[in-house]
């Protein structure tokens, strides 16, 4: 028999509270189906384009048929998914007439990358043509697609929490899943994306700073920016999920930041709970948000508190860079720099 801490890994039992699956060595499965069902009604749900024809909006889920699991083997996590997706769909032109049209996406699979997802929008039976359709089938289809995207980024993210336990030294073994997104993805203040590690229940020395900045535009549109998933998604040039709410949640630069709204005051203050993906499990930032008329500008003030030492430098140029800077540059609020 080998000594403790000799010999095959696979069999070294560490001090462990739960001595499950030691070292990930053993094949475990979580089914992700009920879930990913929810998840994608709740993504679908509500969509909406908008142009000088008029509005459309997804009004109804009615299939999500398929299946979704997550296998971890060796501390390699596998991602399965295939689903069959329907829709129904609502438009109302700028004269006032309704018109209804059917979404099929028959093919979103592990197999698939999501650009080549085949989305097929259509008008009902009967209904006479429209220009809705073509924004439907351009606009329309690029939200669906970016809100499926956003789907797999949760799954590989939000639900494989746990499933790659840390050993007796606090260390996990999680790896790349196979099912690996593109690289040079849009990142604030990093080159690569990391996992969240562990949470090993030491605490964290913290710090708070503030940053204020200036912006040509009026409070109530500089407030929108925050909160609109559309704009979000243009200032940051990447999929984003905003659920602009009390208690919402969101989630952007892939995956990379994500948290929860804790306080809504139009054109006034945004609290938020702020956190970068790999800041260890579960810590948060407190982020304020002040919008001040200024008569022809805006002035921002960001206030941080929470924020791990260690993350000052990379949170403070990520808020400059990657929001203040990048919103100017999208929108054209350019102005300076207190």
């Amino acid at each position: 028999m080998a000594k403790w801490g000799e010999g095959d890994p696979r069999w070294i039992v560490e001090e462990r509270a739960d001595a499950t699956n030691v070292n990930n060595w053993h094949w475990t499965e979580r089914d992700a189906t009920n879930w990913s069902s929810e998840k994608l009604k709740e993504l679908l749900m509500g969509l909406q384009v908008e142009n000088e024809e008029g509005k459309c909006e997804i009004t109804e889920v009615s299939k999500v048929e398929g299946e979704a699991s997550i296998n971890n083997r060796k501390g390699k996590l596998i991602f399965f998914y295939e689903w069959n997706l329907k829709a129904s769909w609502s438009g109302t032109s700028k004269s006032g007439i309704r018109y209804k049209g059917n979404i099929e996406v028959p093919n979103l699979s592990d197999e698939n990358d999501m650009d080549d997802l085949d989305i097929s929008v259509s008008l009902c039976k009967d209904e006479p043509e429209t220009e809705l359709l073509s924004l439907m089938r351009s606009e329309g289809a690029q939200k669906i697609r970016t809100a499926l995207a956003s789907y797999v980024d949760f799954l590989k993210t939000e639900f494989t929490q746990g499933m790659i336990l840390p050993t007796a030294n606090g260390v996990t073994k999680q790896q790349t899943a196979q099912a690996t997104t593109k690289s040079n993805k849009t990142q604030i203040g990093s080159c690569s994306a990391a996992p969240p590690p562990p949470n090993t229940g030491v605490k964290i020395p913290t710090c708070k700073f503030s940053i204020k900045d200036t912006f040509l535009t009026s409070p109530d549109e500089l407030y929108r920016v925050f909160l609109k998933q559309e704009m979000v998604q243009a200032f940051t040039r990447s999929s984003a999920v905003v659920e602009a709410e009390k208690g919402g949640k969101f989630r952007l630069l892939d995956g990379n930041v994500n948290g929860e709204f804790q306080e809504l005051v139009p054109e006034q203050k945004i609290v938020m709970k702020w956190r970068f993906n790999s800041w260890p499990c579960e810590h948060y930032a407190t982020v304020t948000l002040t919008f001040t008329d200024k008569g022809n500008e805006t002035e921002l003030k960001i206030e941080c508190r929470a924020v791990p030492e260690s993350e000052e430098e990379r949170t403070r140029d990520g808020w400059q860079r990657y929001y203040c800077h990048a919103i100017k540059q999208t929108f054209g609020y350019g102005a300076r720099l207190c």
